[in-house]
């Protein structure tokens, strides 16, 4: 018997920070009531927040580097197994990658930017994309990461034959339709070619970008403002968390969001149902 499962992802940029805003952390999980609800930026150590959060298993990656990064996962369901980060390392092994990209992988294997719940019916996977910075500065570490990455998506699949459902921040728009400025911006960390190119060699891969598909013409769409410039009240954003689905399930979604509505970070929650 199928199943309809409600999925939400959120880019907190720092969770202590927003369990002390009104309404709370807590608030906007019952408000989002989801199956699996999926964190980015949770900015934590081991033991520095313990959520009430009864009916859901929490899965947690912790940065080594205190106060950055991190991801988590509360599911309702218990998971079968859990992998992080390093499993993408091994996944750009078994695809070869130079030993110079691995280096690149292993820094950012270190930032606790995945959390991979294999559930029984599918694979869930949280991640917090590398950002390629000012100058593009670390776009050499984006770049290898995102290699790794598709590879460990790939892998998760041929390895157990379920299906993938991912989401978080990937930290690119990838058209020009997913940004309000795309001319200004062309260039810059998030919207450069290679970013995109990349991003589009994930989607060719065999993946599908839930929310651009059920809405192929929509602009004005997005998930992230600077704090800066008043962008949010003027809508002057972008559209990079994103729900991607395996292509084999793609026609199983029946409703995909973006909760613009929902303020306490720099990102909105994005969301996801899916019938399997």
């Amino acid at each position: 018997m199928s199943q309809t499962y409600r999925l939400a992802s959120w880019n907190v940029n720092g969770l202590r920070a927003v369990l002390k805003k009104d309404p709370s952390f807590y608030d906007i999980a019952a408000e989002l009531d989801a199956d699996v609800l999926t964190l980015q930026e949770t900015k934590l150590q081991a033991g520095q927040v313990e959520l009430d959060l009864p009916g859901y298993h929490q899965t947690w990656s912790y940065a080594e580097r205190k106060g950055y990064s991190g991801t988590a996962v509360f599911s309702r369901e218990e998971p079968l197994s859990v992998r992080h980060a390093d499993a993408v390392l091994e996944a750009g092994r078994g695809a070869n990658m130079s030993e110079a990209e691995l280096e690149l992988v292993a820094a950012a294997a270190t930032e606790g930017r995945v959390c991979a719940l294999e559930f029984e019916r599918y694979w869930f996977v949280d991640v917090y994309t590398p950002n390629a910075q000012n100058e593009l500065a670390r776009l050499d570490v984006r770049l290898a990461w995102d290699d790794a990455y598709r590879a460990f998506l790939r892998s998760l699949e041929d390895e157990t034959g379920k299906p993938v459902i991912t989401c978080g921040d990937f930290n690119v728009a990838h058209n020009e339709i997913d940004l309000k400025n795309p001319k200004t911006n062309r260039g810059n960390a998030g919207f450069s070619d290679e970013e995109r190119a990349k991003f589009g060699e994930l989607l060719g891969a065999g993946y599908t970008d839930t929310f651009r598909a059920a809405n192929p013409e929509l602009e004005g769409a997005y998930s992230w403002w600077s704090y800066r410039f008043n962008a949010r009240k003027n809508n002057t954003g972008w559209r990079i968390d994103y729900f991607l689905v395996s292509d084999s399930i793609a026609d199983r979604v029946r409703a995909t969001g973006i909760r613009s509505d929902i303020f306490g970070s720099d990102h909105c929650p994005v969301t996801l149902e899916i019938e399997l």
